[in-house]
């Protein structure tokens, strides 16, 4: 026999180990407490089958549990999800408020970071731009030192103005806009067969010329008066196999640090032997 120490209630159900009301582990009963005296059958008979225990286990039916009994190991576990499902909605409410933060945030930091790359642009543009003047300056400091001031070597000068009448025709023939912008200064009056003509119509007029077969200078002399410089000479051109002779004159400006051409006076000799 077994018994409840909360509930005080018996069991004769020898495999059963806790209680059916509140599944409190059973305690033994000892033998002496689980035999009572069964009372007389009636005056002058007796009891041939002796003391009978209380609750016979043989004649007690099978233990069938209640079906609201659940056992404890069951309950315990049953105890256990309320903590696993406090613990996941923690976890879940954690994701949305970083997803929230996040959606409030990340614009902001993105513009923060697009700031960032952009200074930086801004300030190598500035250091660029300051690079380019101090090398503007340098290279000024030092045309101040070697070119700024004009060649006075007749000789140097006379050698520079050939080189630069050479580029002058290359950019005629080829009709070279660049080429004559950066040789004839902005100043620039030709004067060609008694017709004066200035830079911007000289350039916007000039078409190529693919009859020039040669040309060559000759009698080159050249007069220099401070910043100034004037050129005198013959150009002899080949045109379709005949030679043209032209008398010219050209003036030039020590400015920026080269010469450029102010002025031009062409006119054609038709007689070379009286040249």
């Amino acid at each position: 026999m077994k018994r409840c120490p909360t509930c005080k209630r018996t069991y004769t159900d020898r495999d059963l180990s806790f209680c059916i009301d509140d599944g409190t582990p059973l305690v033994a009963v000892p033998d002496e407490e689980s035999t009572v005296v069964s009372p007389s059958s009636g005056p002058g008979e007796s009891n041939p089958s002796g003391p009978a225990s209380y609750g016979d286990a043989r004649k007690a039916p099978a233990y069938q549990p209640p079906g609201s009994y659940v056992a404890p190991e069951l309950k315990r576990s049953r105890s256990a999800w309320p903590w696993v499902i406090g613990v996941l909605a923690v976890i879940m409410i954690g994701i949305i408020g970083i997803g929230v933060a996040a959606a409030f945030l990340l614009p902001r930091l993105l513009r923060a970071s697009a700031n960032r790359n952009q200074a930086p642009i801004n300030v190598n543009a500035g250091i660029l731009e300051n690079s380019n003047s101090n090398l503007n300056l340098n290279a000024n400091a030092n045309l101040s030192e070697d070119e700024s001031e004009p060649p006075t070597d007749s000789t140097k000068v006379l050698l520079e103005l050939t080189d630069l009448e050479h580029q002058w025709t290359v950019a005629n023939i080829n009709a070279d806009k660049k080429a004559l912008d950066r040789i004839l200064a902005d100043d620039y009056v030709g004067i060609t067969d008694g017709k004066a003509q200035g830079k911007a119509e000289y350039i916007n007029t000039i078409r190529r010329d693919t009859s020039i077969e040669k040309w060559d200078f000759q009698d080159l002399k050249v007069v220099l008066e401070g910043d100034r410089a004037t050129l005198t000479g013959i150009l002899k051109l080949v045109i379709g196999g005949q030679e043209n002779t032209f008398r010219f004159t050209d003036k030039f400006v020590w400015r920026d640090g080269r010469w450029q051409a102010t002025g031009s006076e062409v006119s054609q000799i038709t007689d070379v032997n009286n040249q």
